[in-house]
């Protein structure tokens, strides 16, 4: 064979792996589809592409975001979490109630919530490895404790359905510059929550990618039985998977507080569902063992484009659960047919 044989061989392979790679991502689908409705909206809303725009675009996806990403690799792992919206809001009245209740710092509150819900998140995994349970079944049912404690607690300690204001307290002002302050950049507000959701986005892709814990959560979310045959921590992992979603869902919780100082208790009810759709438009199978943190943020993003995108376009937000599930379905087909490109490629 020539040289020039040789080189165009070489050329060959390379563009075929470069292909083989780029079909092989499980965002890849996402991406497309995020084009699409950036285009789309670029071109029927005028007010789309103003920098001020972008900013309530990317405030919206980051609230989604930050408990896509936690979501995303507890589906990875096989599993789902139900009761992740209502955490949320858990996490929030533990703070508020514990800091007014106690006359502490607002920081110590802010610390009991950590716990408390890491605790909720340990409680998901513990039960669904011991019971052998489905985490349908597991979730559905802290699910519906986690709403009856939140507005059984707030009744019983505030005598309302919402937490008392602690805005006048100590700490205050420190914790809402973590997880609730705007950053301005050349005249535009961000908010600090698209901070926390690149930081989670970037730790989670670190962790799939770069450790063997990543190995461990695609093992167990492609075959549990296998994974533990060769000495995966199956129990171990799947248990810090739902602690994941705790500790997001702390952080989405003292973004509620920090914002409106105030929380209702029955907040949150329904969130769960945006989360996990947001991970499948952004490539994580139902089935398990596939996906990637990159991939929810990009699905988060789709999210943001569309509920602000009808507002600027100023069409009836009526609309916008019919374009969600539109775009759950599409994305669903376009992530198949990205699978079944890849998989004819190797």
């Amino acid at each position: 064979m020539s040289a020039t044989q040789v080189k165009d061989a070489d050329e060959r392979i390379l563009q075929t792996s470069v292909l083989r790679n780029l079909l092989g991502r499980p965002e890849l689908g996402s991406v497309v589809g995020a084009i699409a409705v950036f285009v789309f909206f670029a071109f029927f809303a005028d007010s789309f592409l103003r920098a001020s725009s972008l900013s309530t675009v990317l405030y919206a996806a980051s609230t989604i975001g930050i408990m896509a990403v936690p979501v995303a690799l507890l589906m990875i792992g096989g599993e789902f979490d139900l009761s992740a919206g209502v955490m949320v809001t858990s996490s929030a009245l533990v703070s508020s109630m514990f800091s007014y209740q106690m006359t502490a710092d607002v920081w110590v509150g802010v610390g009991v919530s950590l716990l408390v819900t890491l605790a909720i998140g340990a409680f998901n995994g513990f039960m669904l490895t011991r019971t052998k349970l489905p985490s349908f079944i597991i979730t559905l049912g802290t699910f519906l404790m986690l709403t009856g404690m939140n507005l059984g607690f707030t009744k019983l300690i505030d005598g309302t359905v919402s937490t008392k204001s602690i805005e006048d307290m100590e700490g205050f002002t420190s914790a809402r510059d973590v997880f609730a302050s705007t950053i301005t950049v050349g005249g535009v507000g961000f908010k600090i929550t698209i901070l926390w959701w690149l930081a989670l986005v970037a730790v989670a892709s670190w962790i799939l990618l770069r450790t063997r814990a990543g190995n461990w959560i695609f093992a167990v979310g492609g075959n549990k039985d296998a994974a533990r045959a060769v000495g995966v921590p199956v129990t171990r992992t799947r248990i810090g998977l739902y602690m994941g979603v705790a500790f997001g869902a702390w952080i989405s919780g003292q973004h509620l507080l920090f914002s409106y100082d105030v929380v209702q208790s029955g907040e949150g009810v329904g969130n769960e569902l945006i989360y996990i759709i947001a991970a499948v438009i952004g490539g994580c199978l139902i089935t398990g063992g596939y996906g990637s943190a990159v991939g929810s943020a990009v699905g988060a993003l789709i999210f943001g484009m569309t509920s602000k995108g009808i507002v600027f376009a100023e069409w009836n937000p009526d609309w916008f659960k019919f374009f969600l599930g539109a775009m759950l379905l599409l994305a669903t087909l376009l992530n198949a047919w990205v699978r079944k490109r890849a998989e004819a490629t190797k």
